[in-house]
């Protein structure tokens, strides 16, 4: 029977109790195990390391658990479906544009993008995959390990136990496109409200309950502003610059990869899910169309792989985006089966009625 940690519950050996050896060759006495969380940590093959304390005693601790917090320092605070969805969400009433039909299926196409970006997916290796558009290239799981985002973790167990299939088929079949009842189990539901939650559990978001007049919903309303700030001159610096320079914060840390190339993906998936304009609101006019001009042309040279390169949009804005997203792939060669997901999302998302 499955424990909760996941590990597999079985008998421990006969020399299990005989202790651990230590780095000068010592024995180090354990205890008999007198609990079933004891029986686990020997049955499930767990390492335990120790390190020297002030004192002179031995202190332990789970190699794995130093690994994990380094990744987790590699990512950035928020998902690109929570950034994606915090830009949509109205500050005070905490809730979306009821007129908004394209923020749902642009969300499953970032879980994919993200799921590429954090290493866990990629295109499959095989040489004929050029002869298909990028949208019809089969994508595989290359590492299933957890990511800790549960939307993340749910789409990538499903990825892993079933048959290979597109960019596009997973993004249709998470989102509920699909006239095959065999696979309608694929859908992932509620996924606003969940990403809403997890903004609530990581401060940014509150729960509140609101009367619309013949029902009550729960809102979720802005409580620590300073993340959709940091979202909103982003997407600015992007669109209105002349050199983007993204500096680093908690949201977007300097050892994260591909920083420019990530949120030239938020980008274009906010457009996609019809929020951007969230973000321009504070731009006149002509600087908004400019930027919407911008995203375009972005999301065109985005959604081919290898990426475009390019020397500026209107206005030469964006000039050195080129060479810094270049510098980002060159520094990344293994991993260019992975962004050539994110480029098939992309391509993806021109197709979305709102891009027409």
């Amino acid at each position: 029977m499955a424990s909760s940690s996941g590990l597999t519950r079985r008998r421990g050996g006969a020399g299990a109790a005989g202790g651990l050896e230590s780095e000068d060759g010592s024995r180090v006495s354990s205890p008999v195990p007198t609990n079933k969380r004891n029986d686990e940590h020997r049955a499930g093959g767990l390492e335990t390391s120790y390190e020297s304390g002030e004192n002179g005693h031995k202190i332990a601790f789970d190699p794995r658990d130093i690994s994990e917090s380094a990744e987790r320092n590699k990512q950035p605070k928020l998902t690109l479906m929570e950034e994606i969805l915090l830009m949509g969400l109205k500050d005070k009433q905490g809730y979306l544009s009821f007129w908004n039909d394209n923020i749902s299926y642009a969300l499953r196409g970032c879980i994919v993008i993200e799921l590429a970006f954090r290493g866990r997916i990629s295109m499959q290796k095989d040489s004929n995959r050029r002869r298909f558009p990028l949208s019809d290239r089969v994508i595989e799981v290359i590492d299933d390990s957890l990511t800790g985002e549960v939307l993340l973790d749910e789409a990538l167990k499903m990825m892993k136990s079933s048959e290979k299939m597109s960019v596009s088929s997973w993004i249709d079949l998470m989102s509920g496109e699909t006239w095959n009842l065999m696979k309608i189990g694929y859908q992932l539901k509620q996924v606003r409200e969940r990403l809403a939650k997890g903004l609530v559990d990581k401060g940014i978001l509150r729960t509140e309950k609101r009367n619309f007049l013949l029902f009550d919903m729960a809102t979720h309303p802005v409580a620590d502003g300073g993340a959709k700030d940091e979202i909103r001159r982003r997407v600015r610096n992007v669109l209105t610059n002349r050199t983007v320079v993204l500096p680093p914060t908690q949201y977007l840390p300097q050892e994260m990869e591909f920083r420019y190339l990530r949120t030239i993906a938020m980008v274009c998936g906010a457009y996609a899910a019809n929020v951007l304009e969230n973000a321009l609101t504070t731009l006149g006019h002509e600087s908004r169309e400019r930027a919407f001009a911008q995203v375009d042309e972005l999301l065109a040279e985005y959604s081919q792989y290898p990426f475009a390169r390019r020397t500026g949009g209107p206005g030469n804005i964006g000039a050195n985006l080129g060479q810094v997203i270049m510098d980002e792939v060159n520094n990344a060669k293994d991993k260019e089966l992975q962004l050539e997901v994110v480029a098939a999302c992309l391509s993806v998302f021109t197709r979305l009625d709102s891009l027409l």
